[in-house]
């Protein structure tokens, strides 16, 4: 039952992420208008912060359902109750909405030259940075230390869970037992592997790594492509 209802919040998450920046986009194209009001680029940001964040912390819960029921199955009932599924969902909204809110207040507070074009196909928090005329250097540190909060702290979850369940499905001695303990976290790893692989060539590497035509081309597979094969990849396992 857990399992089904965070995929289904994924997927609201998935969907979420996708209408922040692929509506506007669309829209753009269609009009051949590649504007986007000052607010307008705020509440993007806003939104496409928190259901980007949410994804990333909803993969590291997924990752300690999987340990759970792989590394404790017989208690699995009591540590993923759907009061404790609620509970994990309510505090990630929680979190990841201060978290969108700081980067837009922070941004906000600065000031942009009246016609700027923005280096994306939405409004990130990067490319809007480097429109400012004002010191960014605050903004900076909060993507720093806010990007460990989001991204890196969930990663490194995930990792340890899946040491541990590696750990575990080495033990196994039964027939089958290692093959159908791996299937069973194999759509999962994939979709990790992808999204973070993704986030980190983003915003992990160094300026001097980086371009924008890499960080479009990452930023339409995190917001475009992995959504769409989130569906698919765990309908076909399940």
């Amino acid at each position: 039952i857990s399992n089904v209802f965070l995929l289904a919040n994924l997927s609201f998450v998935d969907m979420g992420l996708t209408s922040s920046t692929v509506t506007k986009m669309l829209v753009n194209v269609q009009t051949q208008h590649h504007t986007i009001s000052y607010a307008g680029c705020l509440t993007q940001m806003y939104f496409f912060l928190m259901f980007g964040d949410l994804d990333s912390i909803f993969l590291a819960i997924m990752a300690f359902d999987r340990y759970v029921a792989i590394c404790r199955p017989l208690h699995y009932s009591a540590v993923m109750s759907p009061r404790v599924c609620v509970l994990l969902l309510a505090l990630s909204w929680v979190l990841t909405h201060a978290i969108a809110l700081t980067h837009t207040l922070l941004i906000a507070r600065l000031s942009f030259c009246v016609v700027g074009e923005i280096a994306h196909f939405f409004c990130d928090v990067t490319p809007v940075l480097k429109l400012s005329d004002s010191d960014t250097h605050v903004n900076e540190l909060v993507v720093f230390a806010l990007g460990g909060t989001g991204l890196v702290i969930p990663f490194f979850c995930i990792v340890v869970s899946y040491v541990h369940i590696i750990s575990a499905i080495l033990k196994i001695r039964t027939p089958g037992g290692v093959g159908k303990a791996f299937s069973t976290c194999s759509s999962h790893l994939c979709v990790v592997c992808v999204f973070y692989g993704t986030l980190f060539g983003v915003y992990l590497c160094p300026p001097s790594v980086t371009s924008e035509e890499k960080d479009i081309a990452a930023g339409a597979v995190y917001t475009v492509v992995i959504p769409m094969l989130n569906p698919v990849i765990y309908s076909l396992r399940n």
